[in-house]
């Protein structure tokens, strides 16, 4: 039977490594014994920006931006972090003002900083978030070049990363050549030590050369994670199918991804686990403000159910309440502006499951 694409590619992980297969011990089972013996839940790489959010408007009818923490591989752990998770960040900053508030208010969310290293000649990535009516954004960023960019591979801490029972990455760390060196190296670092790798592709055209390298970043990691997080556009870009049924299919066929979970915005969320197809209907809310960071709460809420669940034997019921948590996090985190620093606690997301019943 000829191999998928996905299994194609981790093959030659396999044969490129100077480890005998034995030694890899890349299965989930053999991280599940483990566990135990590492230090943290979740190692994220990834961007840490400015997001520059409006805020009203001055006297002289100037819109006016407010300066939030963001970041979607942030947002994650910082959800992580708000549901009892130990949490680790990778990633570069400029030597800065905005690097300073960045590092303050990972370290403030209980995130460890001690490998988010400040560049001394690049400036902090900078992003301005435009706001529509219905809440969706477009962005506009300052990043040619921006510190988050300058990540080297030299500045891997992999021992960190085998310290970890997940690794979680994007592609925004994959969009030049260095960056995605030093991204390329901790994932295989994380593979190589049993890590459960999950993978939000968390598509930004305008930071691409192209929409052809940016698709050719993402099924490189779809090649590798064992949890995917997409959302419904990204499935029809990624795959080229209009139907985002068909085009998870299509995933399927072709990487062996264990979970993968499909956001569909207002209409809820799906994941597809082994036979498994569970849906979740979405919470919506009329004093919804932005939707900037709902899909890294939703992302977050669901690392902790398989912190807490394992990927191996989940149920359907298991998957329905992960996902159902997931999106009550997600609709809470719609109605405030920022997302790392005003991540929901657990009470308030099981209250906002209550009131719907």
């Amino acid at each position: 039977m000829k191999a998928s694409l996905g299994e194609r590619q981790k093959s030659a992980l396999v044969r490129s490594s100077a480890r005998a297969p034995e030694q890899l011990r890349i299965d989930i089972g053999w991280a599940e014994e483990k566990k135990i013996m590492k230090k943290y839940d979740v190692t994220a790489l990834g961007e840490l920006l400015i997001d520059f959010t409006e805020n009203g408007v001055s006297g002289q009818g100037n819109p006016l931006f407010e300066a939030n923490p963001g970041g979607a591989p942030c947002n994650v752990l910082a959800m992580l972090e708000k549901l009892g998770h130990k949490t680790a960040f990778i990633g570069k900053v400029g030597k800065d003002s905005f690097g300073e508030q960045l590092k303050a208010a990972i370290t403030e969310a209980g995130i460890d900083a001690r490998y988010l290293y400040m560049d001394e000649k690049i400036h902090t990535t900078l992003a301005f978030v435009h706001t529509f009516e219905d809440g969706d954004r477009d962005f506009s960023f300052y990043r040619n070049p921006g510190a988050d960019m300058m990540l080297d591979e030299s500045e891997i801490p992999q021992e960190l990363i085998r310290d970890s029972r997940i690794f979680h990455f994007g592609t925004l760390s994959m969009t030049h050549e260095g960056v995605r060196t030093a991204t390329k190296k901790a994932v295989l670092t994380a593979k190589e030590a049993g890590c459960i790798i999950s993978f939000d592709p968390n598509l930004r055209p305008p930071l691409w050369e192209s929409t052809d390298e940016a698709r050719e970043q993402a099924l490189w990691g779809l090649a590798y994670c064992d949890v995917l997080k997409i959302s419904d556009n990204e499935v029809e870009w990624l795959t080229g199918k209009a139907d985002y049924t068909v085009g998870v299919e299509w995933i399927k066929q072709n990487y062996n991804i264990p979970l993968i979970l499909l956001s569909l915005g207002k209409d809820g969320s799906r994941a597809y686990y082994k036979e498994h197809l569970v849906e979740a209907a979405p919470f919506l809310r009329k004093d919804t403000a932005e939707t900037t960071g709902a899909g890294d709460t939703f992302m977050g809420c669901v690392l902790s159910g398989v912190l807490k669940k394992g990927l191996e034997c989940l149920t359907e019921q298991d998957l329905y309440q992960i996902l159902r948590f997931a999106n009550a996090a997600a609709s809470i985190i719609t109605t405030r502006k920022g997302a790392l620093k005003v991540m929901p606690e657990e009470e308030e997301i099981i209250r906002t499951m209550k009131s719907a019943d």
